[in-house]
């Protein structure tokens, strides 16, 4: 079996994702099943690092691990 497939319950976490747009984008065009851009990017005022807004209505900002987290506000 080729390791292009992917088995059920066996996706990527966000947290894994490189951090980087590109892996983001990618990542997220997997779990959507569809395209997903950015729309703009914000400085978060409590956390002072960038929250990328996407066309998926969530916002991604790095975590001080270099780990991708959604940001609700």
């Amino acid at each position: 079996m080729s390791s292009a497939f992917v088995k059920e319950g066996e996706s990527e976490q966000l947290k894994d994702v490189a951090p980087n747009m590109a892996s983001l984008i990618q990542h997220l065009q997997r779990e959507y099943r569809r395209t997903v851009v950015e729309l703009h990017t914000r400085l978060h005022p409590k956390h002072s690092k960038e929250v990328h807004e996407m066309s998926d209505g969530l916002g991604y900002m790095l975590n001080d691990k270099q780990q991708w987290q959604i940001i609700l506000d």
